[in-house]
């Protein structure tokens, strides 16, 4: 078994089970004709950054960790306000200017926003061209970047 379907499982496994110790991974697994050590398991442990979290047994028991929640609109905000520069538009392109070092993380914020107007996003150090589906999507874009500029 690849390590990512052993993982994917283990995952499922927390999300069904309280699993306390390293050693009930290997059995679980077991049970399900997949053989492991402790060992393998304590790697996948420390790969997928499992953390023990209080059980309602009153002992602990194994879990993902924690995901911070990042508001992408919240971000790609205080970015844009940071860092802006100027705006032009071209047909369905977007053209951004924005301060050096800022727009690959730009780039990849619209990219998240997955706004269904955008096609994608390429980002250099201080450009960031989007490509939209269509030049009305292309204005549509500009007047989000200005919203969030306000």
């Amino acid at each position: 078994m690849k390590k990512q379907d052993r993982q994917r499982l283990i995952r499922q496994l927390l999300t069904t089970q309280d699993i306390e110790r390293q050693e009930d991974f290997v059995r679980l697994l077991k049970e399900q004709n997949i053989y492991v050590t402790q060992a393998t398991i304590s790697r996948d442990i420390k790969e997928m950054q499992l953390v023990k979290v209080p059980a309602a047994s009153g002992g602990y028991r194994y879990n993902m960790p924690i995901q911070k929640k990042l508001d992408t609109k919240k971000k790609l905000k205080h970015t844009l306000q940071d860092a802006y520069v100027s705006i032009a538009v071209q047909d369905k392109d977007v053209l951004i200017k924005v301060l050096p070092g800022n727009g690959p993380a730009i780039s990849t914020l619209i990219d998240q926003m997955k706004y269904d107007y955008v096609f994608g996003t390429i980002g250099d150090d201080q450009t960031v061209l989007a490509i939209c589906k269509d030049a009305e999507g292309a204005l549509q874009l500009q007047e989000t970047i200005e919203e969030l500029l306000n």
